[in-house]
């Protein structure tokens, strides 16, 4: 048999302490109360269609522990603060230009672009392969074969 349900007030006033002990010892003094408002707000939305009452502090330690698991996640996702990070100059490297880009230079076409695309753009062989419109395969071949040809000129 379902009884009448007592008014919402009467809830809050009866269950708050309980919830809100669930809760900071859940998230913290700092997230229980954003936790405990987010509680009682999703009861009142569902308190109208509840058909047992029976347990309504079971009920409202269940939304509470939800709301608490709730928290954590988006917590998890939440930027974490860091200290700043001082600005640097930025300048171009010296060229270590001992002919190595010279060599480079001096490839047949695909092994220059598959040693070019690899070490100045830092490319994945896959991207080689789409780039010089090839397979991963005959990507990692050119690029052996230009590394093999740089290391028997420049040694």
């Amino acid at each position: 048999m379902v009884s009448a349900l007592p008014p919402f007030q009467v809830l809050i006033d009866e269950h708050a302490a309980n919830v809100m002990a669930v809760l900071r010892g859940a998230v913290g003094r700092e997230g229980a109360e954003d936790c405990f408002q987010e509680t009682f707000l999703a009861a009142l939305r569902a308190y109208p269609q509840l058909q047992d009452d029976s347990n309504l502090r079971g009920w409202l330690i269940t939304i509470a522990h939800r709301k608490a698991v709730d928290h954590h996640r988006a917590r998890g996702r939440r930027p974490v603060p860091v200290a700043e990070v001082a600005e640097t100059a930025v300048t171009d490297p010296e060229p270590n230009d001992d002919g190595v880009w010279l060599a480079v230079g001096a490839l047949p076409p695909k092994q220059r672009a598959a040693v070019t695309l690899r070490f100045a753009l830092d490319l994945p062989h896959a991207e080689i392969a789409d780039a010089l419109g090839c397979s991963p395969e005959a990507a990692r071949r050119s690029l052996h074969e230009g590394i093999k040809r740089l290391r028997k000129e420049l040694a």
